[in-house]
């Protein structure tokens, strides 16, 4: 076909709005869409011109993939779900500081009935998943089961020859893949140190001690995660985002993911996947459709029963009153929590939560950062269980409500002086240190720069005293794993948002919120003439040894 005489048939597309983004996510939060029959508009005369409507050929099919990909939306009263259950839902964790909000979604029959996320949090935002991501190593392991790769009866140590102990105990030689998927290898401590901290993790998971018969006692065991991805990548010569692009996540719509890995390029598997809110839901929405999806069989039933039924109990002897009120002794499956309510949950620390209601063919999704993970499933079945019910009232701004969710950022008068008087100061910190080495703060018309220096890196934050200011950093955040070789490697840019506010005449408030994750830094800055403060803090920890330095203005 010659370039001349081809015609080329286009969608015709009307857009509003400006383009500000490349991302197709961001670019439907910008823009309307009204697509229209095809039709011939142009006779292309110049390959220029035709490499322009190709480039937008390419897009709208693009667009149609990811329109195609995402999940049917409803209302919450067409699905029989109270808005009103959900309104009180919000109006609870709103009312309660110890749970930060960052996404809720709700889905019944296959439609997601209620949506919203805590700005900056946002729809096409990825959300660290901590040990949500155990489900989708799981789930590859199912896969692999199917394809005959390997059984769930499978010895560990087959597969590892060249990483064994000088000498094999009989308890790690008994070791099977299953005990790795219900917890119960037999270890009797956490060894998320001893193995993550180490440049080959194979060899360090498989030299610690196993105290008990494998499969006998639960112990929640993230490195027990990692050779399971260890193992898949052993078989099929692929990390586990390569094996399940094809396999799971393309026939799901899940794109834009990524998930951290060891040195040798082994994705994590009990921890470090990143993925949006819609995604999380999308998996749970597989387990609750028996592993169906658009006509194909995705998961074998068989493995979704195996998953999400109980393989060991946590306390055996707990009393009735405990197990009344407690989510984390119901049961543990295949990489999944048995929940109250004949319910079963992916669920990642700080409370990432994808809950399955088979009963009620619903999905409860949450992203979030507490200290108190049961808390918050509380409120959960206080409120949005019950929502699930015909006959619940109409909460008539619940829409409204959702699209106005936001975390509040720092806000204060303006200190003048001060600021004037600080403004463009470079402090030198006078200890040698991985966090700061200088630092210096410029107060702009409406905005502040903050500039930290570590050794030769240097990196820019900009603030705002009343919103958060969105920008990209490559230094790290704040993380459960930071003690992990290899952690957030390869990762950046990270997205943060930034704003400060002055405590009082002399101290600065400043808060990073690291919105790819569920946690914030805070830095607090103290100055005195012409030397200044900093403490380092961060919103997970609890402790009180927080790293002080002073610096002095140069």
């Amino acid at each position: 076909m010659t370039d001349e005489g081809t015609y080329y048939y286009l969608t015709t597309i009307k857009i509003y709005g400006e383009v500000i983004n490349k991302s197709v996510y961001k670019f439907q939060s910008l823009i309307k869409f009204e697509l229209t029959q095809l039709k011939p508009i142009y006779l292309i005369k110049k390959l220029s011109m035709k490499s322009t409507f190709q480039t937008l050929i390419l897009f709208v099919f693009s667009f149609q993939i990811f329109a195609q990909s995402s999940l049917p939306r409803s209302t919450p009263e067409a699905l029989n779900i109270s808005s009103e259950g959900i309104q009180q839902f919000l109006d609870a964790v709103e009312s309660e500081s110890k749970h930060e909000m960052h996404s809720l979604m709700i889905l019944r029959n296959g439609q997601v009935a209620a949506e919203g996320w805590w700005s900056p949090y946002s729809p096409e935002s990825k959300h660290t998943m901590y040990s949500v991501s155990k489900t989708f190593t799981a789930s590859a392991i199912g896969l692999a089961v199917a394809e005959g790769k390997l059984k769930v009866t499978d010895k560990v140590v087959t597969f590892f020859p060249e990483s064994l102990p000088a000498t094999v105990s009989p308890y790690l030689a008994e070791l099977e893949i299953k005990d790795l998927l219900s917890m119960t290898v037999g270890h009797d401590k956490s060894f998320n140190q001893e193995v993550f901290t180490q440049e080959d993790w194979v060899k360090a998971f498989l030299s610690m001690p196993i105290a008990n018969k494998p499969g006998t006692k639960f112990l929640y065991n993230t490195s027990a995660s990692y050779m399971l991805s260890a193992i898949i990548q052993k078989v099929t010569g692929q990390n586990l985002l390569e094996y399940l692009k094809p396999r799971l996540l393309n026939p799901l719509g899940i794109y834009g993911l990524d998930w951290e890995t060891d040195l040798d390029g082994v994705a994590v598997g009990g921890w470090g996947i990143r993925v949006k809110t819609e995604d999380m839901a999308k998996l749970g929405q597989l387990f609750l459709q028996k592993g169906h999806w658009n006509g194909k069989q995705i998961l074998p039933e068989s493995w979704i029963d195996e998953a999400s039924t109980m393989k060991i109990m946590q306390e055996p002897d707990a009393s009735d009153e405990k197990m009344a009120a407690n989510d984390w002794i119901q049961g543990y499956g295949y990489q999944m929590w048995r929940s109250r309510y004949n319910s079963y949950r992916a669920d990642g620390a700080f409370g990432q939560y994808i809950l399955i209601l088979p009963e009620l063919d619903g999905l409860i999704v949450i992203t979030s950062e507490t200290r108190d993970m049961q808390g918050l499933l509380d409120l959960a079945w206080k409120y949005l269980l019950p929502a699930f019910d015909a006959n619940g009232t109409t909460e008539k701004n619940i829409n409204k409500n959702l699209k106005n969710l936001s975390l509040v950022s720092l806000k204060s008068k303006s200190n003048k002086k001060l600021e004037k008087e600080i403004s463009n100061n470079t402090y030198h910190i006078d200890k040698q240190n991985n966090i700061v080495s200088q630092f210096n703060l410029e107060f702009l018309k409406d905005k502040s720069r903050l500039t930290l220096k570590v050794g030769e890196d240097s990196y820019e934050f900009l603030l705002s005293s009343g919103e958060w200011v969105l920008g990209t950093t490559v230094r790290k955040g704040p993380n459960l794993f930071h003690f992990a070789q290899n952690q957030l490697e390869g990762l950046a840019p990270f997205k943060v948002a930034g704003s400060y506010a002055w405590k009082d005449a002399e101290t600065l408030e400043i808060k990073l919120k690291y919105y790819e994750s569920p946690h914030t830094e805070t830095i607090l800055i103290t100055f005195e003439g012409d030397m200044a403060k900093m403490v380092f803090s961060n919103s997970f920890e609890n402790r009180e040894d927080w790293p002080v330095f002073v610096g002095k203005a140069l």
